[in-house]
């Protein structure tokens, strides 16, 4: 064989693995994720329970979803219109050593929810979540972990960490069979999504899902009748896919376990 054929030839089959084991070659030349620079922001906490503390993310419910109550709602800054869903955080109290719990302890919290801004009131005078500050408004049953309530806002110290899940990531499939709609979660290693991808085991080829809102993806394509393969992208452009975790006669209200990022 000649040797431009030969080129040609290792060319189309490293194409051909890059298409079938996507997560296995981004996955050696991308490093895990590991926790960012310390940064200054400030907190406050807002009311709820497990059933709203996911609201808009599209989390039905924190507590039974693994995350807990060690959740946060970002302002707009941080949000990114729902792709920092997921995404882990460090906050600690610091320099008000009167509302500070003694030691500074840290609070691991999820993004599970949005601050939104209130344009009523200014930046620096209740309109805490107004753009462009990046602010975090912690889940009350665990703002106490740091401060107490009486401090009403505190000045912080954050950063973006690696998440710790038990098992895989999750996708349970709502809708009906014009209107597909899967919920991602339980995401390890950055724990935000970029994108969704779905494939069946006879005619449904890769299709890209869209972002409904939050972690809720949706495609109109056939998804009935078919083994069902997801695709997960990542903000630190890792991918992990899961290959046919739904069988064929999966129904919807279902959820399915696939492969975590390590």
């Amino acid at each position: 064989m000649r040797l431009p054929n030969l080129k040609a030839l290792l060319g189309s089959l490293l194409l051909f693995l890059l298409a079938v084991f996507p997560d296995h070659a981004i996955a050696h030349h991308r490093p895990r994720f590991t926790a960012g620079p310390w940064k200054q922001s400030h907190a406050t906490f807002y009311e709820g329970g497990s059933g709203t503390f996911g609201g808009a993310c599209g989390y039905h419910d924190v507590v039974q979803e693994g995350y807990g109550l060690e959740t946060v709602a970002l302002s707009n800054a941080l949000f990114n219109n729902g792709q920092s869903c997921g995404a882990c955080y460090d906050i600690k109290c610091v320099d008000q050593p009167q509302w500070c719990k003694p030691g500074n302890p840290i609070l691991h919290v999820t993004a599970t929810n949005n601050c939104p801004p209130n344009w009523n009131q200014a930046s620096d005078n209740g309109g805490w979540c107004n753009p462009p500050r990046e602010h975090f408004d912690i889940a009350k049953p665990v703002f106490l972990n740091i401060a107490e309530y009486k401090a009403g806002i505190i000045p912080i110290e954050y950063r973006r960490v690696s998440c710790q899940k038990k098992g895989g990531i999750r996708f349970t499939i709502t809708g009906n069979p014009y209107f597909n709609e899967v919920l991602v979660w339980n995401v390890a290693g950055v724990g935000d999504v970029v994108s969704v991808q779905v494939k069946g085991h006879d005619k449904l080829k890769w299709t890209m899902m869209k972002r409904m809102w939050g972690q809720r993806w949706v495609t109109d394509a056939k998804l009935v009748g078919e083994s069902l393969t997801f695709r997960v992208l990542a903000s630190d452009k890792r991918y992990s896919t899961s290959w046919h975790i739904a069988p064929k006669n999966w129904q919807f209200g279902q959820t399915f376990e696939g492969k975590n990022f390590r």
